[in-house]
């Protein structure tokens, strides 16, 4: 089973620590939201790619780590360094029900998947029914643009997102000082389209290009809508999530 309509989870979620080192994951409730959003298939299929992080193997193994006990689930990943890890790449993806793509830097992640004409095959697979998810970079990158760290510690705007949702969209909005001013600002003046923004531990489901609900996997946490007021000046309406246990 698939999604029923073109679906994207969007979120500022990581995996849960265990506690015993950097790279010790335990998949949350995020993750479940992903399988059932793909349909509830009986054992569902998920890919990693960790293209943001230059396909980092300690990564990449932390993730078959977080799943190694749930057997339920069926993990691969898909990396590009040096060279892509299956034959069809295209056939590889589609047969997915959940695409999850880790943070990192967008900026990198965009050119690298579009050498490999990941753009279309992405396309395909969103209008197919894979459910496209993922955290930070692996949430602007379906989006038109939104704000990065990809060039350097001080963010600037990125607007060359796969643009499958034709809208903005700001990370980690509650964790990291710059986030929040500078993607009003970016609004304000043009330079991104309004969108929706996530405080860390937050997440947003959409179907078509619709968002159909906010999600967060700890209380106190929202997301935001943020469009141009009629004044010049962005405007932030704050979306209560439904809280994942």
């Amino acid at each position: 089973m698939t999604a029923t309509a073109p679906t994207v989870l969007a979120t500022s979620i990581g995996f849960d620590s265990r506690g015993r080192g950097p790279y010790d994951w335990s998949p949350g409730p995020v993750f479940d939201l992903a399988f059932q959003l793909a349909g509830d298939p009986g054992r569902p299929r998920i890919c990693h790619l960790g293209t943001a992080t230059g396909d980092d193997p300690t990564r990449i193994a932390g993730f078959y780590g977080a799943f190694a006990a749930r057997p339920d689930v069926a993990v691969s990943h898909l990396s590009l360094f040096p060279m892509p890890t299956v034959a069809d790449v295209r056939a590889h993806l589609l047969a997915q029900d959940v695409v999850w793509v880790g943070g990192g830097s967008v900026a990198n992640l965009l050119a690298v998947w579009r050498v490999h004409g990941l753009e279309e095959v992405f396309r395909e697979a969103w209008l197919a029914g894979v459910v496209l998810a993922g955290v930070s970079a692996g949430s602007l990158c379906w989006h038109v643009g939104g704000t990065t760290d990809s060039y350097g510690p001080g963010l600037r705007p990125v607007t060359d997102g796969l643009g499958l949702l034709p809208y903005s969209n700001g990370v980690h909005h509650d964790s990291e000082e710059q986030r929040r001013p500078l993607y009003h600002r970016l609004v304000a003046d043009g330079t991104l389209p309004p969108g929706f923004a996530t405080d860390d531990g937050v997440g947003l489901v959409y179907r078509g290009t619709e968002l159909v609900e906010a999600v967060a996997d700890r209380p106190g946490k929202a997301a935001y809508r943020v469009e141009r007021g009629d004044d010049g000046t962005a405007q932030e309406t704050r979306i209560e999530p439904r809280r994942l246990r």
